[in-house]
């Protein structure tokens, strides 16, 4: 994924300056002749990547914290606890250990979703289904904004599934085809939700929940 590489390459640009420091110093393991300023900017630009990818509370927030409440924000001897922190973190990321358990549980949550709108439907109630159906899928793209570090807000306000499904896209989280099919989805929900019952049809409905599975399914979040 286009993201998740443009991650590792700034939490690698973290760590080469790093070992770029350690490489200069004339005392193995430590930055006693590196000049202040130097160091604090590779400790700062670490810190940095930590707290915009780790999750939130996570294991590797609370390390990092751990180690500055012991040694200072900017102390030299905080400098390889800080390097190790974010090299855990880069494994995590490059192995997909990060988000297994919040995808299954998102998935579980999304699929309990999916069925209830499946019944309705097979009840032929067609627009509580596309209801259903539209809002879980708006809810999907929410948590792929906050999995992919997407702001979800603008100005204090919650942004539209339309334009987040436009912004996931451009990140290249899915393609511009899975885009298109994502705006027909949520202008049928929006045809649901505002009454306009006659516009669609239940075979439209039935359409829009099996291709939104087959996404959720090619896209956890």
């Amino acid at each position: 994924m286009a993201l998740q590489a443009e991650i590792l390459k700034q939490i690698d640009a973290a760590l080469e300056g790093y070992k770029g420091l350690l490489s200069r110093s004339q005392y193995v393991g430590t930055f006693v002749d590196i000049p202040g300023d130097q160091v604090t900017s590779a400790v700062t630009f670490m810190r940095d990547c930590i707290q915009r990818f780790a999750p939130l509370n996570s294991q590797y927030v609370r390390a990092m914290n751990a180690f500055v409440d012991k040694f200072g924000a900017m102390s030299g001897v905080l400098a390889p606890e800080i390097a190790g922190v974010l090299t855990a973190l880069r494994s995590a990321y490059a192995s997909g250990y990060l988000t297994t358990v919040s995808e299954l549980i998102h998935a579980d949550l999304f699929s309990n979703f999916i069925e209830m709108a499946e019944y309705l439907l097979s009840e032929g109630y067609k627009d509580p289904a596309a209801v259903i159906t539209g809002s879980t899928l708006e809810e999907h793209l929410r948590q792929l904004c906050v999995k992919n570090a997407l702001p979800t807000t603008a100005g204090g306000k919650a942004k539209k599934a339309d334009l987040l499904n436009s912004e996931l896209a451009s990140a290249s989280v899915y393609s511009k085809l899975d885009q298109k099919s994502i705006t027909s989805w949520l202008d049928l929900r929006n045809k649901a939700a505002h009454g306009k019952y006659s516009e669609y049809t239940k075979e439209q409905v039935q359409f829009a929940i099996q291709g939104i599975q087959d996404f959720m399914t090619r896209n956890p979040a």
